[in-house]
């Protein structure tokens, strides 16, 4: 861990980043320059380059926070006449549902509970009986829990039915291997402070161009049009239609520079995939036990189960590890008292045994008995 980093943010982002990632924000850019709009059409590039090996797709930039790009999508790609199919089993398949109802986008719903995966048979029969559903969306990683969903087979499904398929990939893309072709997706959507490991600022949504062309006037919102967005970078060589956060595109850059010098996703897979098997590892032995099972996990997020001992208070707990450097999360799942520890960022297998080290010093400081 870099010396000048005073906590290692132990979260699904925003997270830790390195030290040359916050120094490459140093540099004013003006959002009318070239230098800068040339730059931001390399990101866009090299994004499309990171999500498929494949012609026929493109990228475009949207400001905000990731739900910003989620938003900007559901609002802009969605026709008139269309109808949402949510897939939903946590917080930010809800959230796209949500969406969907501020805008007034007929929605319709598969639930499962915050610890079930997907229900597959499900989908395929919704899709099969509601012919008015024009497009399906689901979260890849469901931080919720931490849990990974089956991407890939529901997009087989989605394209069986000739549907369009929206996969948040928000805190996957760049850490979990996949592709557009493989998951079978139109639209990918992640955020500049995720995986890649640069800061928040912006989200991205990469899509297969030829369905976005068809976009034009869809957009229920202004400022989150993503048709407009991506036209006006296309036709003005990189430029954003309102003023873009400059000093994020060039720090995300950077992120993307080292990404690729770490040897690219698979190498950040395999550093991700160690972090989260010596978390598991480590707190298993101490005591905890994890939310979910095994094959259940992701790489970036794992909900640990509170001891049920009322020693156990998370409040205190959470004000010792930062007090020693480790920021973690608190959980999310509303039938279960959890908490959660990220994986990702510019974190490495180092980091996490001390990060055991320390959560075994702190329960021994609290006296936590487990069952």
């Amino acid at each position: 861990m870099d010396d000048d980093i005073p906590y290692l943010l132990l979260t699904p982002g925003p997270l830790t980043t390195s030290r040359t990632v916050r120094q490459a924000m140093l540099r004013d850019y003006s959002t009318w320059d070239v230098d800068y709009n040339t730059l931001v059409n390399e990101v866009r590039n090299r994004l499309v380059r990171l999500a498929t090996s494949r012609d026929g797709y493109t990228s475009v930039l949207m400001q905000g926070s990731g739900t910003f790009a989620v938003e900007a999508t559901i609002g802009s790609v969605i026709p008139p006449d269309g109808k949402l199919l949510v897939v939903d089993n946590g917080a930010y398949g809800a959230r796209m549902a949500q969406i969907a109802a501020r805008l007034g986008i007929p929605c319709a719903k598969v639930a499962s509970s915050e610890t079930e995966p997907p229900n597959l048979p499900r989908i395929a029969q919704t899709l099969q009986q509601d012919t008015g559903i024009t497009h399906v969306a689901m979260v890849h990683c469901e931080t919720t829990t931490g849990m990974l969903n089956a991407a890939a087979e529901v997009g087989q499904i989605v394209a069986d039915a000739g549907r369009i398929y929206i996969l948040d990939a928000m805190s996957s893309f760049g850490g979990v291997m996949t592709s557009m072709e493989h998951v079978h997706a139109q639209y990918l959507i992640s955020s500049a402070n995720k995986c890649v490991q640069g800061v928040p600022g912006f989200g991205f949504v990469i899509a297969a161009q030829a369905e976005l062309e068809r976009c034009e006037g869809y957009a229920r919102s202004l400022s989150l049009d993503l048709y407009d967005q991506w036209h006006e970078m296309e036709s003005k060589g990189g430029k954003w239609r309102y003023t873009s956060p400059t000093h994020v595109v060039r720090a995300f850059a950077q992120a993307l520079d080292e990404l690729d010098a770490e040897g690219g996703v698979a190498a950040r897979a395999a550093r991700y995939a160690e972090n989260q098997r010596l978390l598991v590892e480590g707190m298993q032995r101490i005591g905890f036990r994890t939310l979910l099972p095994r094959e259940q996990q992701s790489t970036i997020i794992t909900s640990f189960l509170s001891p049920s001992d009322a020693r156990f208070d998370f409040a205190e707990f959470y004000d010792r590890l930062k007090a020693r450097r480790y920021v973690i999360y608190p959980g999310k799942v509303t039938a279960a008292d959890t908490f959660r520890i990220g994986t990702i960022g510019h974190v490495f297998p180092t980091d996490i045994e001390e990060l055991v080290q320390a959560v075994g010093d702190v329960a021994t400081a609290m006296e936590v008995e487990f069952d």
